[in-house]
């Protein structure tokens, strides 16, 4: 071998490799005209699931090209707030139905659904922890419990009356909900008050500390360690509120906004971007009026 291409050889083994660049994800994903978005979910994988609450439906987007379509027709009554499981199970909030449902993401089929209030309600979002999925209801003082064990749903729902701080109000009182940082309890923001509380498995409710600081029309919530962040849908902003351990005290360390933002309700993570639906509730919804959600970073 010459000695010049045995050098040039040699360099070309020594010298580091070039990093491949990972491909730049969409910033905004499209849904369908009509749509009216309210609930979004991540995973397993990079898919987002958004639900409607014109009729129920479920789209579903790959994150990487912002594409996607409809994989589970809805029964004609709203789907508000989503959490998905790494069984690929979805797990939906019914709004003004009072029922609860359990969609498979991969083929669409529900699972098995759950009539939550005889009367009046409005199941509004939805939490799983380790052994439970837990549901809202913005109507009636109460949250909802699915016992999980492994992959069995169980047979109906436990209700769960809330008691302590937590005193409801006229209009939308429970909304959003979260694990508390310790995962022993739960955080749940009241919208008509802007009230953070800690609430225990009995349904024993106390204030969580917020020096001062309130969340009016408090909607979404997602926490990610001692982190909460936490979506005020109509003033299109979200606060980013550090909490302590327990989740009984908390300061707002900044709020994110975006010119994008129009009235996002709920919020979910994938890698460092947060995705948010924007639900437009100050825009008259008619069949051909345009949806979508945005990520940004978290």
């Amino acid at each position: 071998m010459p000695v010049g291409l045995a050098l040039a050889l040699a360099a070309a083994m020594s010298a580091p490799a070039q990093a491949t660049a990972e491909p730049e994800l969409p910033t905004a994903i499209q849904l369908p005209n009509g749509f009216r978005p309210e609930g979004v979910a991540t995973g397993p994988g990079p898919f987002a699931y958004f639900g409607s609450l014109a009729d129920g439906s479920i789209y579903r987007a790959d994150l990487r090209t912002g594409r996607g379509s409809i994989v589970s027709k809805g029964p004609g009554t709203p789907s508000v707030g989503l959490k998905s499981d790494q069984r690929g199970r979805l797990f939906v909030a019914g709004g003004t139905n009072g029922d609860a449902r359990i969609v498979d993401v991969h083929t669409g089929r529900v699972l098995e659904s759950y009539q939550l209030a005889a009367g009046p309600a409005f199941v509004n979002d939805v939490v799983l922890t380790k052994d439970a999925a837990w549901f809202t209801d913005s109507t009636n003082p109460v949250l909802y419990k699915l016992p999980l064990r492994g992959a069995r749903l169980p047979a109906e729902a436990e209700r769960v009356p809330l008691t302590g701080d937590l005193v409801y109000g006229t209009g939308f009182n429970a909304n959003g909900i979260a694990p508390a940082p310790d995962g022993r309890g739960l955080l749940v923001v009241q919208s008509n008050t802007g009230g953070l509380f800690r609430v225990e498995p009995s349904g024993v409710t106390r204030r969580v500390d917020l020096h001062g600081e309130t969340l009016p029309n408090g909607d979404g919530l997602l926490l990610r360690g001692r982190t909460l962040f936490a979506v005020q849908n109509r003033l299109n902003t979200v606060a980013v509120l550090r909490l302590n351990e327990d989740g009984t005290e908390g300061r707002v360390v900044r709020r994110v906004t975006d010119a994008r933002f129009d009235v996002p309700t709920t919020v979910a993570a994938f890698g460092d971007r947060l995705y948010l639906p924007n639900a437009r509730f100050t825009t008259p919804p008619t069949p051909e009026t345009p949806y979508n959600a945005v990520a940004v970073q978290d």
